[in-house]
């Protein structure tokens, strides 16, 4: 967390609240959160003035395009999210002037990085167990950088098509379909969420090998990313746990969830009860009835 859809969530809301600010100030209580320059100071010093270009994403990173070719990158990582408001330190602690989410959610609560613009409002990346990742680049040399190149194909963009995801697969050769899903330099993007949303939805276990799927079960798991995904940015994102919108407020994906954390709950399908096991480090939540290996 967070996934595609939540930080494409972002990323559309960013471009209404703060295109075309300028950052005149930047705060932090932990300056690790700053990768690049290492030097916080320097990063605060670089990023004074510079103006908001353009706003885009590419896998799970938030990148802003600034003035005099500089390039701000956000990666929110397992418990980050972004929030707009105005907030006042107070002893040490910032408290929201805006009422609502932004000051009831308890999830909004961890500021660590706060950016104040031109016009009053203000930036701030929440994040509860601090393994965010922020960087300030000359844009034309991140658009070259290794972690950027990378990153495999985008899976909303129209030249995904099928024969394009089955091209990514074929290079992987093998596999557990679950851990090549959530590989990012095969498909960006795709994580345990929807990972094991989109497995339930095609049929497919999660600890099926590439090797063996047929070409039919291959047209059902591209349909079912293509479908979770879509409707996860359609319902800004899935906020179960930390991920919120910038406004403060919960994703609705909570409805559409099937499999994703519901260990021991009915298979919406079939009534079986939902199995979690662990896979590389992870967990995959399926249904052993209607995914079997």
């Amino acid at each position: 967390m967070p996934e595609l859809p939540e930080v494409e969530t972002t990323v559309r809301d960013l471009n209404k609240k703060v295109l075309s600010r300028a950052f005149i100030g930047v705060w932090t209580d932990f300056k690790k959160i700053v990768k690049k320059p290492e030097d916080f100071e320097q990063f605060k010093e670089e990023l004074k003035g510079k103006r908001i270009k353009k706003i885009w994403r590419r896998g799970k990173n938030i990148i802003f395009e600034l003035s005099h070719n500089y390039s701000l990158l956000i990666h929110q990582k397992l418990t980050g999210h972004l929030l707009v408001g105005i907030w006042n330190l107070e002893s040490g602690i910032w408290k929201s002037k805006i009422s609502g989410p932004l000051s009831k959610d308890p999830m909004n609560r961890f500021l660590h990085l706060v950016f104040t613009f031109d016009n009053g409002e203000m930036l701030a990346l929440s994040d509860l167990r601090k393994f965010a990742k922020v960087e300030l680049w000359k844009t034309s040399e991140l658009k070259e950088s290794e972690g950027i190149k990378k990153l495999g194909p985008e899976p909303l963009e129209k030249e995904f098509t099928f024969q394009k995801f089955k091209e990514v697969l074929e290079k992987k050769k093998k596999g557990k379909i679950k851990q090549v899903l959530m590989n990012q330099e095969v498909i960006v993007g795709i994580g345990n969420i929807y990972s094991d949303e989109a497995l339930w939805r095609a049929k497919i276990h999660p600890f099926k090998d590439i090797s063996e799927l047929k070409e039919e079960e291959l047209k059902e798991i591209y349909k079912a990313i293509l479908e979770v995904l879509k409707k996860g940015v359609e319902l800004q994102g899935e906020s179960i746990s930390d991920y919120r919108q910038l406004s403060g407020e919960k994703g609705k994906f909570d409805r559409m969830r099937k499999v994703y954390r519901r260990e021991g709950e009915k298979c919406p399908r079939c009534g079986t009860s939902v199995q979690r096991k662990k896979i590389g480090g992870r967990s995959a939540h399926f249904c052993p009835t209607c995914q079997t290996l």
